[in-house]
């Protein structure tokens, strides 16, 4: 979930993540001005296998969310240049804000309809809720956390307490750890979760039979185990057993009440979705702009009509009246997974991709190119990509890793 913020004055896009206790900001270009007010040196030690970060602190500033202000704001100022997640996302981002909203607030988050309202404690009119189950929530320093539990492949229904992370896209996490009966299940392989404000995740991806929440039950649910590395700053998970994040939560149509320590669920359209998975072995990313030309003549010289999708990019130069010169958003492999169908094809790292079946790509959104390399289980996939000026073709067939990789 990305929403506008204001910072003194500054108009920037935040991730909203339950997950963090205090507003971070990150990936500020030469182009961004922003002033922060009393600052001093810290160091900050986020999700990841890298070491600290060199961070600064900043108090007394302003932050405005649409109708919604605080003025006397802390926050943290990441100064590694290299942490960017809107590469990974496709869309500007950033920093990242978390407690201090949804404690200040009653939080509406309407997934199927893409908004988020913030409403003043007791100007809520719960009784539209009737419809929501309401669950209570367990919020222990500056977290939430929500109860439930998953059935395993031996049909065994382990209780689960999950840090609700809304600024996760994946699905499930859970923390391995046998004598709760949190165990990994056999079929699963290792693969890239995310990358955290102090490195790469990476862990174990796995499919469980399904999860609890509330009377909600989700078949077939998605999860993985990272690895004990990447949790380096966390010394103790007391009797958390994990997190859910986006691709659970986006089922539901939420309202948070911190105050009150209760969550409203409610399904929506997303329920029933399959969860997705990456069956191609894929990571991309963008990676700065390039320049594609495209004729907009047919054979006789007659213009084109439309295909009805916009071309992403602000620069376009028309050259002799027939051909058109667009500055378009690059996208590159940012990582390949071991003995998957891309690394089986002799995709590489780096490769840059121009088009999925046929289609170039600049005309989609990044996820959307995702979604196509992994629409469907057997589909043969076509790429066109550029390596070292060359341009090559190769074709894989995606596979469930669940069906083919033996227990």
């Amino acid at each position: 979930m990305v929403v506008p913020v204001e910072v003194n004055g500054a108009k920037l896009s935040f991730i909203l993540d339950s997950g963090v206790s205090s507003p971070i900001l990150f990936n500020l270009s030469n182009q961004d001005s922003i002033q922060i007010n009393n600052v001093s040196k810290i160091t900050l030690q986020g999700l990841g296998e890298g070491e600290p970060m060199e961070a600064l602190k900043s108090t007394n500033n302003i932050f405005k969310i649409g109708n919604a202000a605080s003025f006397n704001q802390s926050l943290y100022v990441v100064l590694d240049k290299d942490l960017n997640f809107s590469t990974s996302l496709g869309v500007p981002v950033h920093g990242i804000i978390g407690y201090d909203v949804f404690e200040s607030f009653i939080v509406d988050v309407n997934y199927s309809k893409k908004y988020i309202r913030l409403y003043k404690q007791g100007e809520y009119n719960t009784k539209k809720l009737k419809k929501h189950q309401v669950l209570p929530l367990a919020i222990y320093k500056k977290k939430a956390y929500l109860t439930g539990a998953i059935l395993l492949e031996d049909d065994s229904d382990i209780p689960v307490k999950l840090l609700i992370d809304t600024g996760s896209s994946d699905a499930l996490w859970l923390f391995h750890d046998p004598e709760k009966g949190v165990r990994i299940p056999d079929k699963n392989y290792d693969d890239f979760l995310g990358r955290g404000l102090s490195g790469d995740i990476f862990g174990k991806r796995t499919k469980l039979k399904g999860v609890r929440i509330g009377d909600f039950f989700l078949k077939d649910a998605k999860a993985a185990f990272p690895f004990k590395e990447s949790f380096g700053a966390v010394k103790n998970f007391g009797d958390r057993n994990g997190s859910l994040g986006g691709e659970v939560l986006k089922r539901f149509n939420m309202v948070f009440d911190y105050n009150k320590k209760l969550i409203y669920l409610k399904k929506n359209t997303n329920f029933k979705t399959s969860f997705h998975y990456n069956l191609a072995g894929i990571a991309l990313q963008h990676n700065g702009l390039r320049y594609i030309s495209e004729r907009i003549t047919n054979a006789q010289g007659i213009v084109k009509p439309g295909n009805g999708k916009d071309t992403f990019g602000n620069v376009q130069i028309l050259l002799d009246g027939t051909t058109r010169l667009s500055l378009v958003p690059e996208i590159v492999v940012s990582g390949i997974r071991a003995g998957s169908p891309a690394e089986e094809a002799g995709l590489k790292e780096g490769d840059v991709i121009l088009a999925v079946n046929g289609k170039r790509v600049h005309q989609y959104k990044l996820q959307e190119i995702l979604s196509m390399i992994n629409q469907k289980e057997g589909k043969k996939v076509r790429l066109l990509i550029e390596r070292y000026n060359k341009d090559l073709l190769f074709s894989f067939v995606v596979e469930d890793i669940f069906k083919s990789k033996k227990p």
